[in-house]
């Protein structure tokens, strides 16, 4: 099921409309989940569960949204920021993201500022037209 970049924003954008009780003009390709849209973390099950449906396919959760799992290893964080170790690991988990601007300060309060409809585009992208 090969499907163009537009197609698919078109569809994680009705997704996050139906979830998060959001308008459809606010869900742009850099607008954050958490701080533009309003999801807070039990929305994530839903949008996941609801990105299955809407694709097809299976979404784990920890691959769309990696950050818990990061965020309870003490060789990952130190000092309220990740570590290069940390670093490494979220580049590998989330090849989806855009990590340009986070790598300058990975304070561990801006994570959330990752999970972009951007960045969930990118990963339905690479589920539906693999390389």
């Amino acid at each position: 099921m090969t499907m163009s970049r537009d197609e698919i924003f078109q569809r994680v954008q009705e997704v996050l409309v139906d979830a998060l009780s959001v308008d459809d003009d606010e869900v742009t390709a850099e607008a954050t989940l958490m701080g533009d849209l309003g999801a807070e973390s039990i929305d994530f099950l839903d949008i996941v569960f609801r990105l299955e449906k809407a694709f097809a396919l299976k979404v784990p959760r920890e691959e769309l949204f990696p950050a818990e799992g990061l965020l309870n290893d003490p060789d990952l964080v130190s000092n309220g920021k990740l570590t290069e170790k940390g670093l490494n690991e979220l580049r590998e988990k989330v090849p989806h993201t855009d990590l340009t601007e986070f790598q300058q300060n990975p304070d561990i309060n801006k994570l959330a500022d990752l999970f972009t409809v951007n960045a969930i585009v990118n990963y339905i992208d690479g589920k539906v037209n693999p390389a």
